[in-house]
């Protein structure tokens, strides 16, 4: 009985992790022009962030580079705390990124 038990825990538990990855892989993408996105002066891409307005800006700065950044630098997106549940591009970039540690 213990290692029936044991395994409807395992089955449990796989299916939770599993339907928490597919949402996240599902997760809608940043659009530069979302309301917090511009706030911020998000660019899905980080050689179009406009140098004038953003004199700090350096080409260097990406989002997979950022202590923000949920994902590894390899993720092409993932999400971003500022966003919600929205994705950041990885080579995107934004005014609050902060380099990581």
């Amino acid at each position: 009985m213990t290692q029936r038990r044991e395994f409807i825990m395992q089955v449990a538990l796989g299916s939770t992790a599993l339907l928490a990855t597919q949402a996240q892989a599902q997760a809608a993408m940043l659009a530069e022009t979302d309301p917090q996105a511009v706030a911020l002066g998000y660019k899905a891409d980080t050689t179009k962030v406009d140098a004038k307005k953003f004199p700090k800006h350096a080409a260097t700065q990406l989002c997979n580079n950022c202590a923000l950044y949920q994902g590894k630098v390899s993720d092409a997106a993932a999400g971003c705390p500022l966003f919600g549940a929205k994705q950041v591009a990885g080579k995107g970039w934004c005014s609050a990124w902060a380099k990581k540690a």
